[in-house]
């Protein structure tokens, strides 16, 4: 059980960063590669203004960086591991929802 603050703290980071679908969609992408803001913007089609906030949000988070290019910066995931967690966290929801052991998932709608 988790009950040291700093590690609940970490995992409520986590849970913020992607309580957003475009920003869930930006770590995917980072998942794949590095990208340079505008980039990511016209892969997911949304404004460069729009694609900044979540970047930031990302940022101060701590699940992305920004690494300096010439005159551009490019931004990826802080630690490869963010990625494999992704993939980890995507699978298990996925066979949860497969799963439905919740005996009230089809009378409620909930699992």
């Amino acid at each position: 059980m988790l009950t040291v603050a700093p590690d609940i703290e970490v995992l409520a980071r986590f849970g913020r960063a992607l309580a957003d679908p475009i920003r869930c969609r930006i770590l995917l992408a980072l998942r794949e590669a590095p990208a340079y803001p505008s980039d990511l913007a016209d892969t997911l089609g949304v404004s460069r203004t729009r694609l900044s906030n979540h970047l930031t949000c990302l940022r101060d988070c701590g699940l992305v960086v920004t690494v300096p290019d010439g005159r551009r910066t490019r931004y990826e995931l802080a630690d490869a591991r963010l990625g494999h967690a992704l993939d980890d966290l995507r699978s298990a929801v996925l066979a949860v929802e497969n799963d439905k052991t919740c005996p009230d998932a089809e009378t409620k709608g909930c699992c």
